[in-house]
């Protein structure tokens, strides 16, 4: 039996999320491939055929255009984080490994095209008779442009070889040290090259360059974690984008930031913040940023500028 309209929301809304690493842009894509269909008139032969090939040509063109803007972003750009411990069922994915920020990185690199015609197939199972007619093109076409994207993320996506319990002790290990500014504790899981990354999209505050090296890391997550602690925030630990993560919440329940963990090779390899608020709003209440850095200036002496 086929699946209905409202039963293949969850497929579309992971092909548009993946396709565009954006929560608030997939919903709007979803949205209006559902427009199109009520609009149709005479219901398509397969409703899972349409509306994939609709929601495939919006991201698409969405991507062209956002190109033109991520080149004016301020800082490292990374993914909106979906929280996907208590997923909404709306927003259920499929294959975790595709959905890590690390994972959804490598696809920027490709093509508009060549991302969707890799996630179609490989990630969705489409075959390439069907994703061909999605994305306008021939099946030997899409089987090259399979072949090269295939190629390219092999090439360049993340190896999370830990195990889940490991990953998930290595994780609280980590997250418990960060929340104790314990310098020894975090430097016994960090790797040597761990790198960190951060998201603000020009908003206060901001780490503006990628930071490296295990004793940085460390000294970084020491001083944040004795800060949190002093001003009363609050960090819960979750799943971001399938991978170990938590967020961090003022003392009235408002929402700071989304952090995400990449645990390979028994280390903590990289560590990813999203704070910019435009990125956040998809989860809730906000915290009043600007009061939390006052704060912060009041309690180390420092005037306000």
């Amino acid at each position: 039996m086929s699946e209905t309209p409202d039963e293949l929301r969850p497929l579309l809304f992971s092909i548009a999320y993946r396709m565009l690493s954006s929560v608030a842009d997939a919903e709007d894509v979803v949205q209006e491939a559902f427009l199109r269909y009520h609009r149709a008139g005479a219901q398509p032969e397969s409703p899972k055929a349409y509306l994939s090939a609709v929601v495939t040509r919006l991201c698409i063109d969405h991507l062209r255009s956002a190109r033109v803007r991520r080149e004016t972003y301020i800082g490292e750009w990374l993914p909106e984080p979906l929280l996907t411990e208590d997923t909404d069922p709306a927003h259920a994915v499929v294959d975790s490994d595709s959905l890590s920020m690390a994972f959804l990185l490598v696809l920027e690199r490709l093509s508009p095209v060549e991302r969707a015609v890799f996630l179609l197939h490989d990630v969705f199972g489409y075959d390439f008779a069907e994703v061909a007619q999605m994305v306008d093109r021939t099946p030997d076409n899409c089987r090259q442009i399979g072949v090269r994207a295939r190629r390219h993320v092999n090439d360049q996506a993340p190896r999370f070889e830990t195990s889940r319990a490991e990953r998930d002790e290595l994780a609280r290990r980590f997250l418990a040290a960060f929340t104790d500014g314990d310098m020894d504790g975090l430097i016994e899981v960090l790797a040597a090259d761990v790198v960190v990354q951060g998201d603000s999209g020009g908003h206060r505050p901001s780490w503006p360059n990628t930071i490296a090296g295990r004793e940085n890391v460390a000294r970084l997550f020491a001083g944040v974690g004795n800060d949190i602690r002093r001003m009363g925030l609050q960090i819960r630990p979750t799943l971001v984008n399938g991978q170990p993560g938590a967020t961090v919440h003022a003392p009235d329940g408002g929402l700071v930031n989304v952090i995400s963990v990449d645990i390979a090779g028994g280390m903590v390899q990289t560590i990813r913040s999203v704070i910019n608020p435009d990125k956040l709003h998809h989860l809730g209440r906000l915290a009043d940023r600007e009061a939390l850095i006052a704060q912060r200036r009041s309690e180390q002496g420092i005037e306000a500028p």
